[in-house]
């Protein structure tokens, strides 16, 4: 090889060197650049902000962030909120991935698989929302596990988070039950309003499910508590709904997140000063959504039993995700990096507020 040709690839290789070197140092600059803008409340935000959220009570903060219009507020004029609703939590992280939403109020066993689905790479929970509100129905006769063998029991859907609750507890008590409604006990996935239908006519002997459903069993078809949830875990605290964000919403509209937070704190707080406005507010929502509001009495005992907190309660997501590989209907998943607390801790901050955790213990 020549002189000159060496002498042309050494340039070579230092330019080369040189323009990498440059790239690295602009992402970093661009990196630090965006950190500042988000401490200094001047991140990026996007012209519209699309909500998924479900008719249900479970989602109370929704129901009521939306109905007072508390995230318009936070929000401001320059996004324009867009909301749609979801009956399945396979169907909302179905549209996360898509684009279609850039949010949702969601389930921990659907976060969860979308997590996995996407490997770690489309969502990230940002807040808590719900906890407890579920639990085992029966009818009378049924005293103990062992009372449910060749027993009927309904939950909302394969996978869901209830339907996970049930076989888990189960497995817990010496009793199996496969996907496909066979075993010790008949679990029989189906959607909630077939559930008490099944109830009332005798065709099920009881049902794992979530509010306002557990109390209108309870209340209007006299069925007998089992097991209520909140028994099973520390501190009677379990994650019944988060609020999640795709990454790629987050990264590139971090100011809008932020917002939607502030929102979502909004409504809570809401709930915990202004019980029964926040009920009718909840109410009225859901009878605009569907036409059916709650009875009075039903929507009461459901908020009761029902904890609105924006804490994520992550270690029972942790919990949570090993019942479902424990029973066969997760594959194992590293959940490290599922949670991002960053914006929620910042603002609980500023009000003087604890911080919550993302730990698995």
């Amino acid at each position: 090889m020549s002189s000159r040709t060496i002498r042309a690839l050494a340039l070579a290789t230092a330019a080369l060197v040189a323009s990498t070197a440059m790239a690295a140092c602009g992402s970093q600059e661009e990196d630090t650049k965006t950190a500042a803008e988000a401490a200094a409340g001047n991140a990026p935000e996007a012209s519209t902000l699309k909500l998924g959220y479900f008719p249900n009570i479970t989602h109370a903060p929704a129901l009521v962030g939306v109905n007072k219009k508390l995230y318009e507020e936070k929000l401001g004029s320059g996004t324009k909120l867009e909301t749609k609703t979801f009956n399945a939590g396979p169907n909302a992280i179905e549209a996360l991935l898509s684009g279609a939403i850039d949010a949702t109020y969601i389930g921990p066993n659907p976060a969860i698989n979308g997590w996995s689905k996407s490997k770690g790479e489309a969502l990230k929970i940002i807040a808590g929302s719900t906890s407890g509100g579920a639990g085992l129905v029966v009818k009378e006769g049924i005293n103990s596990p062992a009372d449910l063998k060749g027993k009927k029991i309904a939950t909302p859907q394969l996978g869901n988070t209830q339907d996970v609750a049930l076989r888990a507890w189960l497995k817990q008590n010496g009793l199996n039950a496969d996907t496909s409604g066979g075993g010790d006990v008949s679990v029989l996935p189906q959607d909630n309003a077939t559930a008490i239908q099944a109830f009332t006519q005798g065709t099920i002997d009881g049902a794992w499910v979530p509010e306002p459903n557990y109390s209108k069993l309870i209340i209007e078809q006299k069925a007998k508590v089992l097991v209520d949830e909140k028994t099973l875990w520390p501190n009677q605290e379990f994650v019944t709904t988060h609020l999640i964000v795709s990454q790629k919403f987050l990264k590139e509209y971090p100011g809008t997140v932020k917002k939607l937070v502030e929102g979502h704190i909004a409504s809570v707080e809401y709930i915990k000063a202004n019980d029964a406005e926040a009920q009718k507010a909840a109410n009225a929502q859901l009878e605009d959504l569907t036409s059916k509001p709650l009875k009075d009495e039903i929507l009461k005992a459901a908020f009761a039993n029902l904890k609105f907190t924006y804490d994520p309660i992550a270690s029972s997501l942790y919990t949570s995700a090993k019942h479902a590989e424990d029973v066969g209907l997760l594959d194992p998943v590293d959940l490290k990096g599922i949670y991002d607390l960053t914006l929620l801790n910042e603002l609980l901050k500023a009000k003087g507020l604890p911080a919550v955790s993302d730990a698995a213990a």
